[in-house]
């Protein structure tokens, strides 16, 4: 398969890439600043997987960044897009302290740069097969199980899914699936060395999902990375 993954230079993105490449796939991986300190792992994963590994500068906060990446695969086509690129702020902040414009960068980065990306590479994923939209959720999106707390994260993601149900109707005829997958509690940046979970077993379990060697049975599109429904 060719696969896009957004944030790719580290946590579950470089999984990821590093999955991928390890078992037979191409990887676009997209990051904002190739050439920083972040990307490094990924550019070590690169050398190793020269032909099948290409980075590609992609913020999903520009749509002209969108627009440049889309346009550098332009011939191709591609099988799976993963919105991974998130953000996490604010996170101990109660409603009294929150900084509106952290809580507007985040729905820009966890909500409309999965939509800037949809809307751009779409037609490069209609030409594929057996084309998946996986949305990297997480369980703070549950209106079921909500908390007092990250508050940015938890809506923005929340509207990640209701992008997910959307697209899911708009492209069901396509049989392109789309999911929004909470990827566990792993061991990232974002999640701390706290974390029971390792982001190699979340990329194994969102590539079965990829791979649809797991059946998803959920009435909503909003599932873990074993492919279990959530609570919505």
């Amino acid at each position: 398969m060719n696969i896009l993954i957004t944030g790719a230079n580290r946590g579950l993105g470089l999984a990821m890439a590093a999955y991928g490449v390890e078992n037979g796939h191409h990887v676009y991986a997209g990051v904002r600043d190739p050439e920083g300190n972040a990307s490094e792992a990924l550019r070590d994963l690169q050398a190793k997987h020269a032909e099948s590994l290409e980075i590609l500068k992609l913020d999903v906060t520009s749509e002209d960044s969108v627009v440049e990446a889309s346009s550098q695969l332009k011939n191709k086509q591609l099988d799976v897009i993963v919105n991974n690129a998130g953000l996490l702020n604010e996170r101990e902040h109660t409603v009294e302290e929150l900084d509106l414009e952290a809580c507007m960068l985040a729905f820009d980065v966890n909500t409309l740069g999965p939509i800037r990306v949809v809307k751009h590479f779409l037609p490069l994923l209609e030409q594929g097969e057996k084309q998946s939209i996986i949305n990297v959720s997480s369980e703070a999106a549950s209106l079921t199980n909500s908390y007092s707390g990250d508050y940015p994260y938890g809506m923005s993601k929340v509207a990640l899914n209701m992008l997910t149900e959307k697209l899911h109707v708009y492209l069901k005829e396509k049989d392109i699936q789309v999911l929004s997958v909470h990827p566990g509690w792993m061991k990232t940046d974002m999640g701390g060395e706290k974390a029971p979970t390792n982001p190699a077993d979340t990329a194994e379990g969102i590539f079965a999902l990829m791979e649809r060697k797991v059946t998803v049975d959920s009435k909503y599109q909003f599932v873990d990375y074993l492919g279990n429904p959530m609570d919505i």
